[in-house]
């Protein structure tokens, strides 16, 4: 049986193509994609820019389908369960996975970046990697992924109630750390060069406070703060610029959090990193704790998961939408790629 796959050849160029169904495995699981987020890697990926990455590759790692067959079940799984992927396979025995710390497992393979993805009619993932998501649409399931790395950079910061905290970068996982600040009873900040991303973050987010980048922002938020600045600073931009002038938002004492990715050298002047006992820390994916959590919260309707996704297209027409979904007039926050 021959299914059909998008490969991303090499940067910007794309090929769509027939092969033979993945063979299934003990411990894995055959699941036939429904709907697949575009991701910042993807659209990284795409045009050449993205991190520990090669070519071809087959994106996709924002992923909700039905299973079709599984193998050494011992999960609870069966075929027709409507689910979501957790795309990080880790290898199960370095330090960090022996520490609960899979999310960055030395030896980790990011399905739709080190290995191919779910740009497909089929894949096929370890029982381990796969949740069910009864009690929610296919749309909300294939936007856990990205909301759990938002999720997960807010635990990893153990924010207090009432915390000042601030957001920059206002795309989907600024947005979605933004909601889970919100959730933990934080008042944020939100900060974007984009005047509308800010208006939305109000809108979706429910911040207290937005920020233009390029107007001041030092000192508008030193303003919002009275002078004090965050506790609190999540930088989800993937820009070196601006993850490096986000140490002069933090308050003494406070703490910078790297949610975004960047391929370059990012340097800070020490003696102010010294003087405010500065934490700095870098937070990298999500664990299955993290999907569960976001889970909980998409059954309960506390995110509108119908105004985060704004752009879709079926697989068929994805290589005529991608390049325009990359302009900014295009106006994308979340986009999605539905199968038939």
């Amino acid at each position: 049986m021959l299914m059909k796959s998008l490969v991303c050849l090499q940067p910007k160029e794309f090929m769509y193509r027939e092969e033979n169904l993945p063979s299934i495995q003990d411990g894995m699981a055959l699941v036939r994609i429904k709907r697949v987020g575009i991701c910042g890697t993807d659209l990284h990926a795409y045009r050449g820019v993205q991190p520990f990455f090669t070519y071809p590759r087959i994106l996709g790692h924002e992923l909700a389908g039905v299973i079709e067959d599984v193998s050494g079940n011992n999960a609870g799984l069966k075929c027709g369960d409507q689910v979501t992927i957790i795309p990080y396979v880790a290898c199960g025995i370095c330090f960090a996975c022996r520490s609960g710390k899979t999310n960055c497992c030395s030896d980790l393979k990011v399905i739709g970046v080190h290995r191919d993805g779910g740009m497909r009619e089929y894949i096929t993932v370890p029982l381990t990697n796969v949740i069910k998501t009864e009690g929610v649409s296919l749309d909300q399931a294939a936007m856990v992924e990205p909301l759990a790395i938002g999720a997960h950079a807010v635990r990893r910061a153990q924010l207090r109630k009432g915390d000042t905290v601030l957001v920059i970068g206002a795309g989907p996982i600024g947005l979605g750390v933004m909601a889970f600040a919100k959730e933990q009873g934080a008042k944020v900040i939100a900060m974007d060069v984009n005047e509308d991303r800010l208006k939305f973050c109000k809108e979706w987010a429910k911040v207290e406070h937005t920020v233009q980048a390029l107007n001041s922002p030092v000192e508008k938020v030193e303003a919002l703060t009275n002078g004090d600045m965050p506790s609190v600073v999540f930088d989800a931009t993937g820009n070196v610029q601006s993850m490096t002038q986000a140490f002069h938002y933090v308050s003494h004492s406070g703490k910078l959090v790297y949610v975004g990715l960047v391929k370059s050298d990012i340097q800070f002047f020490d003696p102010d990193f010294h003087k405010k006992e500065m934490i700095l820390m870098g937070s990298r994916n999500a664990t299955r704790e993290d999907f569960d959590y976001v889970l909980s919260l998409l059954s309960s309707n506390y995110l509108n998961i119908n105004k985060y996704i704004s752009h879709r297209c079926h697989f068929d027409d994805l290589t005529e939408q991608f390049d325009k979904w990359l302009l900014p007039e295009s106006n994308v926050i979340k986009a999605i790629v539905e199968f038939s």
